[in-house]
């Protein structure tokens, strides 16, 4: 319905909100600072634009073109083998799969945002002992924060495009930006700024290493949030004057401008007490807190700050995930939106408590296989297959199953010819080769 479409500026924050997720607190900065730091930011942005956003505007074609959920934009579009291309959508599980585990730490962050109300702890060693305990013996509090975190994202989704998904991120993302401003302008006035500063922008073009460029063409492809149907169902729901183009390129500069203000609150704390800063989930969960206990009551303000900022990010990336198999049952099956919402939260509610029940030291047992706890499992299947998968497909779809006329009518407007041509070829040559090699290497490297 055209009531139900989003606005410019909505569609622009819905998906840098479905973009910036936790890992963009700890994963993104480090990532930067270990790899040559700007040197590492500039070939990060090659592959975003080369891998990541080929692929957006692929899936925003599909979606924008088809109007149809993923499921029936490959049925639909599919020149000829339509049922058999229908199977493709089967990357709408990814994003229910990865909502299950990640909706298990967003709950940690909304415990971690409530204890910073209270005392932070005073050490490394306590505040790392009063983590492990939680995820390994506080069931009560895993599910109790679990379960916060999962009614909070799908009472959103029960409101719909424009009033739930749409009217969250405009108001969320400009208070994420907000809250990280007053910490970027309180961190500045710490001497351990210059260093993050340093550390995060100053280029080392000698730690540019083959690994490197593993590294940075992966979180290209992760980040853009491509790969489970998220961009074509949101497509599907913009509005027809909205410039596809430019849009997309405000969601990439959004998207790298907020990790690297992150990056440098969280390594200005991390330098100023001289902690390390490659310390992945243990930064925010067990560095940060005994770092902000050192400022008194100003440390708490901070610590709750930066957690609710990251309660934010959380919750609009969580939507995005599962928002693609909510919109194929509603299509498909012509159920009511509350009843979709109501078949997806059972799989992610019983999937999830899974994940935190296999944190836990009674069960981890029951709960491990192959060697890997549930949460791990899940995790592994979705970022390290299924995902990479998801992006092969739609590149080959797109670059070589759909009619080339249909994607210049949509695109010739907004990226003229040359442009066009350009994101043809990365689409059909390059994307396709970069993503098989991630996702090899992820499965190698496991």
């Amino acid at each position: 319905m055209a009531s139900d479409k989003f606005s410019k500026i909505g569609f622009i924050l819905s998906i840098v909100g479905a973009a910036i997720g936790l890992g963009n607190a700890w994963k993104f900065p480090y990532m930067v600072g270990a790899n040559g730091g700007s040197a590492f930011v500039l070939l990060y942005l090659v592959f975003a634009v080369a891998v990541g956003l080929s692929i957006f505007f692929a899936e925003m074609a599909m979606g924008k073109i088809s109007n149809a959920d993923p499921v029936n934009a490959f049925r639909s579009l599919a020149p000829k083998n339509g049922k058999f291309w229908g199977y493709a959508g089967v990357i709408m599980i990814t994003g229910v799969l990865v909502a299950s585990f990640y909706t298990v730490i967003i709950g940690w962050v909304i415990r971690y945002s409530v204890l910073s109300l209270g005392e932070l702890p005073q050490s490394i060693a306590v505040s790392g002992e009063n983590f492990g305990k939680f995820i390994s013996s506080d069931i009560s509090g895993q599910i109790l924060y679990f379960s916060i975190a999962f009614a909070a994202y799908f009472f959103i989704l029960s409101k719909g495009i424009k009033g739930g998904i749409e009217r969250i991120n405009l108001w969320l993302l400009p208070t994420l930006f907000l809250l990280l401003i007053f910490m970027l302008i309180y961190s500045m006035q710490m001497g351990g700024f210059s260093q993050a500063a340093e550390f995060l922008l100053v280029p080392d073009f000698s730690k540019i290493t083959s690994e490197a460029v593993f590294v940075a063409l992966g979180l290209a492809f992760f980040t853009m949030c491509v790969g489970i149907g998220a961009i074509a169902t949101y497509s599907v729901s913009l509005d027809d004057k909205t410039n596809l183009f430019t849009s997309s390129l405000y969601v990439v500069a959004l998207n790298i401008i907020v990790s690297v203000v992150i990056g440098l609150i969280v390594f200005t704390f991390v330098f100023e007490y001289g902690e390390q800063p490659s310390q992945g989930v243990g930064l925010a969960f067990i560095s940060l807190p005994t770092l902000f206990a050192k400022l008194g009551a100003m440390g708490n303000v901070l610590s709750f700050t930066f957690f609710t900022a990251l309660i934010f990010a959380g919750l609009t990336s969580a939507i995005s995930m599962v928002e693609p198999l909510v919109f194929y049952l509603i299509n498909e099956f012509k159920i009511p939106r509350l009843g979709a919402i109501a078949i997806v939260g059972v799989c992610v509610y019983c999937l999830g408590t899974l994940c935190a029940l296999s944190n836990i030291t009674e069960f981890k047992d029951a709960l491990t296989f192959f060697g890997k706890g549930f949460f791990d499992v899940l995790d592994y299947l979705g970022s390290n297959i299924m995902l990479p998968l998801g992006g092969i497909v739609i590149a080959v779809f797109v670059g070589y199953a759909m009619k080339r006329g249909s994607l210049e009518e949509l695109f010739l407007p907004y990226m003229g010819r040359a442009v066009f041509e350009i994101w043809y070829f990365l689409l059909r040559f390059v994307a396709p080769i970069c993503i098989l090699a991630i996702m090899i290497r992820q499965i190698l490297g496991s």
